[in-house]
């Protein structure tokens, strides 16, 4: 049986192939899971991705499963808790702009109904479908990633810039950047 081809930056490491082959890419709607991968992405800033990975079990952990209801309301004492967990990224301004986002997600939700739909709307409620044929040629923004960061920005959000934006679109699915010959594009796009 032959190797499945995947996308260059997740070859060789097992818990990167699996988060490519299952999570990577796929459209997302839910509410919770874009406030999960906005939390990863906003720790992740200046990092590798592999290291939120190999941490993501103790964010869930420390971060009360993502929940952002809890998050907003979290006080300073449980902020000082969670910059003393060696298990997270313990960046205080990250820290601190997780439970900023939290609050400004739940007023994302009140004006629009739900933060999908938000977010959904500046890809016109469709995937976008690139053709990468390199993942190191793949751009770190768009014009639509420059103009979702600057809307996130105006409604509160921390943590946020273009290149984050981006990242998290790759993430949810709203652009497919798998390159073309990784057997996950096609079926991304028959999604």
């Amino acid at each position: 049986m032959s190797e499945l081809k995947r996308c260059g930056w997740c070859v060789g490491d097992q818990l990167y192939e699996a988060y490519h082959d299952a999570e990577w890419g796929v459209p997302v709607y839910d509410d919770a899971t874009l406030f999960e991968f906005l939390v990863l992405e906003t720790f992740q800033a200046g990092l590798s991705w592999i290291t939120i990975l190999r941490k993501r079990e103790n964010f869930r952990a420390a971060f009360d499963d993502f929940n952002y209801q809890k998050i907003a309301e979290y006080s300073e004492e449980k902020i000082q808790e969670l910059l003393q967990d060696a298990g997270i990224i313990r960046n205080k301004l990250k820290v601190r702009a997780t439970v900023t986002n939290a609050q400004a997600f739940m007023q994302v939700q009140q004006e629009f109904g739900t933060f999908s739909k938000y977010i959904w709307e500046f890809v016109d409620n469709s995937p976008i479908h690139n053709e990468i044929t390199d993942y190191k040629k793949a751009p770190p923004t768009t014009p639509i990633s420059d103009k979702l960061s600057k809307d996130l920005k105006k409604r509160g959000f921390k943590f946020v810039g273009s290149t984050v934006i981006y990242a998290h679109m790759q993430a949810t699915g709203m652009v497919n950047d798998h390159e073309i010959e990784c057997h996950r594009y096609h079926e991304i796009k028959r999604l």
